[in-house]
């Protein structure tokens, strides 16, 4: 993984100073509300309903256990012995006091670890897929150019103030795991025939108040390109975007106002200023680069293993747990191993101080010391031998990350919602909480969640969608109706290569409903579904009217029945 020079400990430890005297001269009152907001919001601090958030940088979701053990020790003396990975492979604290922020940046300077850029009208933390480096059909490994891509955008002087937040996603792959469809900008490595290397750029997608899908403006860009093809998308954008109008001021809304095709044209003609200038990406510092991120000492295996193949015969809720939280590696012998942090009764995302100790020794025996994060709020040790996946499996259900559910409907992506978040309408961990409940309710309960198959089910606070709602194949939004929580459902939203957004089904649910609706969703599916069909196969295929029918039939009769006693 990255490792940090001179420069970059320099300009952290500096930051961390700067930030120290700071915070130093505003709870001393002398720096006002209003001139410490943007100070706060530089270092990643947010003020919550509650408390004090800080979320911290993990760079395209990659971590040493030694970074683990630190954010751990964290949470154990600055926080309330936890913290929440969210949808942007990064780490929030919820509870730390003011007070102690500049001291949790030093410590995290200990370890090649910030707080900077992830808040405030700037580029966010660049995501990639959670298996880059090891997916087996990989074209690229995506995290040199991520690394770029972050050395490029932090403290980029024409950039510090956009008009909106900005977020890039970057997926190396044939599948994209990355959601690059519904960010900002996405960039999709690709491979020629003649072996050269570079991008298709997808400008324009993104969630929240007004979710959209991105569109290709160029289908070929020589890698040497990258950045001054992105300076010439965030000129356009900067020059053009709203600043009058916070609900409009997100490149999507400016895409959609121009078109595409004007869009493209304004970026290409920036463009053409910038071509083979300064910010060209030679050959050597991709090399440069890639050489942080070799593959580490594998050793020679076979692609099969009679040791796994009879501790699945033996043993049920291993091969369950194989079958759904194991991936295919591109090396024989080895596979990435997702530990799921969706427990039920645990707030989807939350890992305690213990647990992330216990992972990252799980790291260092098994995974070379390396781990990551996903966006799906899950973390993942990438290079497992298959010999050794009983013991992590044995290792992760002794502290409650065994679940097997990976990509199942109880693998929900939750924000922290109205529990904490100043911004929220509602609340989503006791909804997702609730969910998980009443599945686990059901008769014959594994056998149950795996026969519903792949199903993702996503749930929001508020409008700004930190939960991914609109691209779950089954997303609910928290809304406010005259003071009081209500929350609303979309079917048929998708991410990857066919995302799509969710519809609405219908008028929102009283937070007591909503395990009934998933029930008369799910029931709806199954009575529908062809042989093996996915639930978002269903709904493509039927469409949302026999859901729609299903779940406000028995809604109206369960009302009906309650008026007449």
């Amino acid at each position: 993984m990255y490792k940090y020079d001179t420069y970059d400990t320099t300009l952290v430890n500096q930051r961390v100073a700067q930030f120290r005297d700071q915070m130093r001269r505003f709870l001393a009152g002398k720096l006002s509300e209003d001139e410490f907001r943007p100070v706060r919001l530089q270092n990643g601090l947010y003020v919550q309903r509650q408390a004090p958030m800080l979320r911290v940088a993990i760079p395209y979701g990659m971590l040493s256990s030694r970074q683990l053990r630190k954010l751990a020790s964290i949470a154990r003396d600055y926080d309330r012995g936890y913290a929440h990975f969210s949808t942007r492979q990064n780490i929030q604290y919820n509870w730390p006091t003011l007070e102690s922020v500049p001291d949790i940046l030093g410590e995290l300077a200990s370890v090649e670890m910030h707080a900077i850029q992830t808040s405030g009208n700037c580029i966010r933390n660049t995501t990639t897929d959670q298996f880059a480096g090891v997916a087996h059909d990989e074209l690229i490994d995506s995290r040199a150019v991520c690394e770029i891509v972050r050395q490029w955008s932090t403290f980029h002087p024409e950039f510090a103030f956009l008009p909106r937040k900005f977020k890039i996603a970057i997926n190396g792959s044939i599948e994209d795991r990355a959601a690059t469809l519904v960010h900002d900008i996405g960039i999709h490595a690709l491979r020629h025939a003649d072996g050269a290397l570079g991008f298709r750029i997808i400008v324009g997608g993104g969630l929240g108040r007004t979710p959209m899908i991105g569109h290709v403006i160029r289908e070929w860009l020589p890698r040497g390109e990258l950045l001054n093809y992105l300076d010439a998308v965030l000129r356009v954008y900067n020059r053009h975007g709203r600043r009058d109008n916070l609900y409009k001021a997100r490149i999507k809304i400016l895409v959609r106002d121009l078109t595409p095709q004007v869009f493209a044209e304004q970026v290409e003609a920036e463009w053409s200023q910038l071509q083979g200038g300064g910010a060209v990406v030679p050959e050597a510092e991709y090399a440069r680069m890639e050489a942080f991120f070799l593959a580490p000492g594998y050793e020679k295996l076979p692609a099969e293993s009679r040791a796994l193949r009879a501790k699945m015969a033996d043993s049920k809720a291993f091969a369950n747990w194989v079958k759904r939280n194991t991936f295919g590696h591109k090396v024989a012998g080895y596979k990435a191993v997702t530990l799921s942090l969706k427990q039920t009764g645990v707030p989807p995302g939350d890992a305690t101080d213990a647990q992330m100790d216990a992972i990252a020794d799980l790291a260092d025996r098994y995974s070379f010391g390396e781990l990551r994060v996903t966006h799906e709020q899950n973390l993942v040790l990438a290079d497992v031998r298959l010999d050794d996946l009983y013991a992590v499996w044995e290792g992760a259900r002794e502290v409650g990350c065994a679940t097997p559910n990976i990509g199942l409907v109880t693998d929900i992506i939750c924000c922290p919602g109205g529990d904490f978040c100043s911004l929220a309408n509602a609340k989503s961990i006791p909804v997702a909480e609730a969910i998980q409940c009443r599945i686990e309710e059901r008769v014959e309960f594994q056998d149950y969640l795996h026969d519903i198959g792949e199903l993702d089910l996503n749930i929001s606070g508020c409008i700004n969608a930190c939960g991914h709602h609109h691209v779950g194949h089954i997303g609910i939004l928290g809304v406010d109706k005259n003071g009081e929580e209500w929350y609303q459902v979309t079917i048929g939203g998708a991410q990857g290569s066919e995302a799509a957004v969710g519809k609405v089904i219908g008028r929102s649910f009283a937070r007591a409903e909503m395990p009934d609706v998933i029930d008369r969703l799910l029931d709806t599916y199954v009575a529908q579904r062809r042989d093996e069909e996915r639930f978002i196969d269903t709904v493509r295929r039927i469409g949302l009217e026999p859901f729609k029918q299903q779940v406000y039939r028995e809604k109206d009769r369960v009302g009906a029945s309650h008026a007449a006693d």
